[in-house]
C-alpha cells in the first residue's frame, strides 16, 4: 500500500543545508494501523507530507497504491489525493459552514452530485456520532466534536488510507481516546491508518505497530510497540 524506498529531503537554507529524512526505508501493508512516533524535528511530518505530494523527495521513492507519487504531474495529485483522507491537530474546518457543509465540501470539490452529497454525507456523520450535529457552525461545537467532523470530512470520499497528523495535540483526556477509539473502529472497517503522535498514551493505547523516528531517520519498528523514546 505504501513503501518508502531509501527516501532523503534535504532543505537548503543559506550556506547549509537541512536533512528532514536521511535514507528512508519502510513498507506499510493495507490495512495496517501503523503509530509513527519521535520528538518535535524528527521527520514525521514531512514523512506524511511525501504520502499527498505536498513534499518531494531529494531523493529515493515513494509509492502509494502502486502510484510512483514523486512522478505525478499536477493535474494528476488531486485523483491521488482522493485515495487518501487527512486530518490535521487544527481540525481545518470552514467556520461560515455548518457541520454537514464541511463535510459536503470535500464532496463538491471532486465533483460529487447533490444526490450522492445527501446521501453520503448523514451516513458518514452517523459513522462518527455526530449526525445530531449537522447543522451546527465549527464555533457551536466542543474540540472532541470538531475532530469529529474532520474525520468525517477525511473519510466521505472513502480513501483507503487516512493520515492522521498528531489527531490528538489540542484535544482533553476523553475526547482523546474517544477520537482514537475512532480511527480503530475505522481501521477495522479496512483502511489503512497512519497516525503521527507524540502522545505516549495514545500510541500505546492502540497498541499496533509503531516506527519511531528521530533527526530524520528510523530508529525503531515494532511490530507490535509501544512509546518509547
Amino acid at each position: 500500500m505504501i513503501t518508502f524506498e531509501k527516501v532523503i529531503k534535504e532543505y537548503n537554507g543559506g550556506q547549509k543545508s537541512y536533512r528532514a529524512l536521511d535514507g528512508i526505508n519502510f513498507e506499510i501493508k493495507d490495512g495496517e494501523f501503523v503509530s509513527i512516533i519521535g520528538p518535535s524535528g524528527a521527520g514525521k511530518s514531512t514523512l506524511l507530507k511525501m504520502l499527498i505530494r505536498e513534499e518531494t523527495p531529494t531523493k529515493g521513492q515513494v509509492t502509494v497504491d502502486d502510484i510512483n507519487v514523486p512522478a505525478l504531474s499536477d493535474s494528476e495529485v488531486p485523483y491521488l489525493r482522493r485515495k487518501i483522507g487527512t486530518i490535521f491537530q487544527d481540525f481545518k474546518l470552514l467556520s461560515n459552514k455548518t457541520a454537514f457543509e464541511n463535510v459536503a465540501f470535500a464532496m463538491e470539490v471532486i465533483g460529487a452530485s447533490q444526490k450522492e452529497i445527501e446521501y453520503d454525507v448523514p451516513k458518514v456523520l452517523r459513522i462518527v456520532g455526530m449526525e445530531e450535529r449537522g447543522g451546527n457552525f465549527p464555533h457551536q461545537l466542543s474540540g472532541g466534536e470538531k475532530q469529529r467532523i474532520a474525520i468525517a470530512r477525511a473519510l466521505v470520499h472513502r480513501p483507503k488510507i487516512l493520515l492522521a497528523d498528531e489527531p490528538t495535540g489540542n484535544l482533553d483526556l476523553l475526547n482523546t481516546f474517544d477520537v482514537i477509539k475512532l480511527l480503530m473502529k475505522i481501521n477495522e472497517f479496512g483502511t489503512t491508518v497512519v497516525l503521527a503522535s507524540h502522545d505516549r498514551e495514545v500510541v500505546n493505547a492502540v497498541g499496533q505497530r509503531v516506527i519511531t523516528m528521530d533527526k530524520g531517520k528510523i530508529v525503531k519498528d515494532q511490530e507490535q510497540g509501544k512509546y518509547s523514546i
